[in-house]
């Protein structure tokens, strides 16, 4: 929820503390009368992955970002701005065949370009926020750099048209 919060205040004061229901409560919401948040992954029957993917206006915490807010154009721009891949699955290359979905579900609307911002462990290892995948899944699909703030949080783009 913290990309599509209008502040970091709402994030923190609706996820720490036990008021993570608060959370739960606005997704659910969002789910119930869309646009529709993201895709889910399947292996089977069973709900294995989830990736978010939406225009990238509609998420306002990526403009008040320090690493991703930008000065390049964003109309037409799709973000895909977190995974989840359950526990067992991990390792599988879902987060890459989540990321393909993405895209393709992104063309499908009018997207001209879709965004990412993954973390780069060639630069510095960083565990905490690998939710946003890895730039080297990313490079393999055809993603570039298009600006990077800090060593291990690049920004990067595919372009559609």
């Amino acid at each position: 929820m913290y990309w599509i919060t209008d502040g970091s205040a709402a994030f923190r004061d609706g996820s720490k503390g036990g008021a993570g229901a608060a959370n739960r409560g606005a997704f659910h919401n969002i789910v119930d009368n869309g646009p529709p948040p993201g895709l889910l992954g399947y292996v089977g029957d069973e709900p294995v992955g989830w990736v978010r993917i939406l225009p990238r206006n509609s998420l306002p915490g990526l403009s008040r970002s320090r690493l991703f807010s930008t000065d390049l154009p964003t109309d037409g721009v799709w973000s895909i701005s977190c995974f989840v891949i359950r526990a067992k699955w991990r390792r599988q290359g879902l987060t890459e065949q989540l990321a393909r979905a993405a895209v393709r579900h992104a063309r499908e609307n009018g997207a001209r370009a879709v965004e990412a911002y993954p973390t780069d462990t060639e630069a510095r290892k960083s565990t905490s926020a690998v939710y946003l995948g890895l730039a080297s899944t990313f490079r393999r699909l055809g993603f570039e750099e298009v600006q990077r703030k800090a060593p291990e949080k690049p920004m990067m783009r595919l372009f559609l048209t």
